[in-house]
């Protein structure tokens, strides 16, 4: 790695340089000069590439062409760095001035016959302070239309934790995983989607905590672990048990496996009160903080072990056994990630899982609680700062008080009703700050029928990517600045941004490394001059405050609880931890206590209707190991043996028998959603895998044609990625 590459990572992390623009994982309170992670190198090095993707680039080939390109050929052409508009006579994109692209835009936006008519996207990369000021802009105008990336991964844990405990957000610090007696990881894969968790894991497993994982795929980084800042292991090649049992449910079978567990604490508590020994439960917990036990109690009672095993997959046995380790631990965190959200039945599992941290008092007290892990590394953030298409009217009610507009008070749209409202027209402008929205979403041809129908499509960026080759009627690519890269104001003073991880800590980032281009601006520039063109500067000053991101945080500070002396602690080192009422046993819920959900197990999971026959299987989607996201950094997944090729299904040895297949034989992978929509997967190759039989799979965003747009989550409406069925074609010959 060239030396400057080298002291860019070196200050990955670090309280003097950037956050990484990877994962949401949080940052140890003592620091480390290498506080970083294999993916985080990749993330770094994505980002701070020497390669540019320059207008001769663009002039070289029409966009028809550049569709052709997969994900990884496409964004291996480097930084952006010109604005550029496309140009349909030539089917090319051709470079612009920035007030030109400004004005154009905002003329557009202005000549709509309602706010509505425009969907405002989000990545989890945009620092705070453009997301505040992206949300900001919008309301102004008019809508808050907010589809966010956050739809498609962790809405359900949002929205379930904001039932069972009166807030959205994980209950744990850092420090809790350095108390914790048992960590159960369920539908995560760390070693993949936030490496630095591994270390955490490594480090309690090595003091003798128990790990507990429940994955239907057998991940090598979750049953050892070499990490990469331990010199010695990495010199002698060793590696660090990380989970004590592993178990593999079928797909969606995680809340049944879950109620399993809470029906042998409920047996042993019993069991415990006949022999006249010490009570299993926190009672005391229970009455003092807990609303509808007794029916809980009642519904578990009511769920008989037949339909425990048949949905989850696992027996008894192996249930009680995982039970035992809560029991017998003293602190207990419970962890997850989309394996649990992206299901019809997610919101429910999510209830389930707080339901059996309820039972033993696991939440509010050092070393125990709740930690859904959040992907981008700002995702959160973003939320917290007011990204969100059905605000809290507190925080409307503080936006129209500071400021002095009248704000939208209409839900606006989220994902999935952004898809819908472009593919029926009453949807006609598209505006993504950052992110690649064509290809993290579901039903991909469906996806690109929507935005080519558009009167305008806009995208903020580093790199080409292929929502860029969805144009609309007019279409802009906004190339800028990166995470690692200097932000100066017009004063030559170098800007500090704001994120928020998974830990609700809110730490600052400057880049040091120079802009890939001189035409670039920064995410926050950029949303000021579309917004100064839009609705002009009536209500505030959008120039004045992208040359001074103090202003922004002096505003976020005015209106959102817990930014009190925002811009004094955020230049603290490791920044400064938002309050969580749920940690201090403070319940915002209807009930003013923490609330059990007392339904039932769903009344079917994908792999039962998979067990129906008819040679159907339940397919999930997962990264591979070189990618982040939507971004593939290269074509190999050493963790699972594959090695230059992306187009594969998973699938276990018996059921490749059974099919009448071999390993490495090629097949077409078919929707089996009953919607009349015809939905293919071509060439896919057969690799064997200890994986449950009759699930299966593979990578997004390659395998997202199949996700089909109708069905989504109960409650939360995200993508059920996790839960597809599919068949299989063989190819012809």
């Amino acid at each position: 790695m060239p030396i400057s590459g080298a002291r860019t990572l070196l200050k990955a992390n670090q309280p003097d340089g950037f956050d990484c623009p990877g994962c949401a994982w949080g940052d140890p309170a003592h620091g480390s000069s290498f506080e970083f992670c294999e993916n985080g190198v990749k993330a770094v090095a994505w980002e701070s590439t020497e390669k540019r993707a320059t207008p001769a680039f663009f002039a070289a080939s029409t966009v028809s062409e550049l569709r052709k390109l997969s994900d990884y050929e496409l964004e291996r052409n480097g930084r952006l760095t010109h604005p550029m508009r496309y140009d349909a006579a030539s089917d090319k994109y051709l470079p612009v001035a920035w007030d030109e692209a400004f004005a154009e835009i905002g003329g557009i936006l202005k000549g709509l016959d309602s706010p509505d008519r425009a969907e405002f996207y989000t990545s989890g990369r945009a620092s705070n302070e453009a997301a505040y000021l992206y949300q900001l802009f919008v309301r102004i105008y008019g809508t808050n239309n907010f589809p966010d990336c956050s739809n498609m991964c962790h809405e359900a844990s949002g929205v379930g934790l904001k039932q069972a405990i009166g807030v959205g957000k994980g209950t744990v610090l850092l420090e809790d995983f350095e108390a914790a007696d048992a960590i159960f990881v369920i539908g995560q894969n760390p070693g993949t989607n936030h490496p630095r968790m591994l270390g955490d894991l490594r480090r309690a497993a090595m003091r003798g905590a128990r790990i507990v994982v429940f994955n239907p795929i057998r991940e090598r980084g979750l049953e050892r672990f070499s990490d990469p800042q331990d010199k010695i292991e990495m010199l002698r090649g060793g590696a660090t048990d990380i989970a004590s049992h592993y178990f593999q449910p079928q797909l969606g079978g995680d809340m049944a496996a879950v109620r399993g567990m809470a029906k042998v604490v409920l047996a042993a508590e019993d069991a415990a009160v006949a022999a006249g020994l010490p009570s299993v439960l926190d009672h005391a917990f229970l009455a003092e903080h807990c609303a509808d036990f007794a029916a809980y109690r009642a519904a578990v009672d009511a769920t008989g072990w037949d339909a425990i095993e048949d949905q989850s997959g696992l027996t008894r046995a192996e249930i009680e056994r995982a039970a035992e380790v809560y029991m017998k631990a003293d602190r207990v965190i419970c962890t997850w990630a989309m394996g649990v959200t992206q299901h019809i039945h997610s919101v429910a599992t999510i209830r389930e899982i707080a339901n059996f941290m309820f039972l033993r008092g696991n939440i509010g007290r050092p070393g125990a609680g709740l930690c859904p892990v959040r992907g981008h590394s700002n995702v959160q953030g973003d939320r917290t700062v007011g990204i969100n298409e059905k605000p809290p009217k507190a925080f409307l009610d503080a936006l129209e008080t500071h400021f002095g507009f009248t704000v939208p008070r209409k839900d606006g749209h989220n994902v999935l009703s952004a898809i819908g409202a472009m593919l029926d027209g009453s949807a006609q402008v598209f505006i993504g700050l950052g992110g690649n929205f064509a290809r993290a979403t579901p039903d991909s041809a469906l996806v690109e029928k929507a935005l080519s129908g558009l009167k305008l499509t806009v995208n903020i960026a580093t790199k080409p990517n292929h929502s860029h080759l969805m144009p609309g009627e007019v279409s802009y690519i906004l190339p800028c600045l990166g995470r690692t890269e200097m932000d100066l104001n017009s004063a030559g003073q170098s800007q500090l941004i704001s994120v928020e991880d998974s830990m609700s800590m809110v730490h600052g980032s400057a880049g040091i490394n120079r802009p890939a281009s001189p035409h670039l601006l920064s995410e926050v520039a950029i949303i000021a001059g579309i917004a100064a063109a839009t609705v002009g500067d009536g209500v505030v000053d959008w120039r004045a405050l992208a040359d001074d991101y103090d202003r922004i945080r002096d505003h976020i500070e005015a209106t959102i609880p817990g930014f009190e002396d925002y811009n004094k602690r955020l230049r603290k080192p490791r920044g400064f931890h938002l309050r969580n009422t749920a940690a201090h046993r403070e319940w915002s819920t209807p009930a003013g206590k923490a609330t059990f959900f007392t339904g039932p197990l769903p009344s079917e999971t994908v792999h039962q209707r998979a067990k129906r026959g008819g040679g159907r299987y339940a397919l999930q989607t997962f990264r591979s190991h070189d990618q982040y996201n939507t971004t593939v950094y290269g074509l190999d997944d050493r963790y699972r043996g594959v090695y230059g090729e992306r187009q594969v299904i998973f699938i276990h040895p018996e059921d490749l028998k059974a099919i009448g297949a071999e390993a490495g034989e090629r097949v077409d992978v078919v929707g089996d959603h009953d919607d009349g929509v015809e939905r293919i997967a071509a060439d896919f190759r057969f690799v064997p895998y200890d994986i449950p039989r009759g699930s299966i799979a593979g990578y997004y965003p390659e395998l997202n044609v199949l996700v089909p747009l109708a069905s989504a989550g109960e409650e939360s409406d995200t993508p059920t990625s996790k839960s597809i069925m599919v068949t299989f074609r063989k190819r012809a010959a």
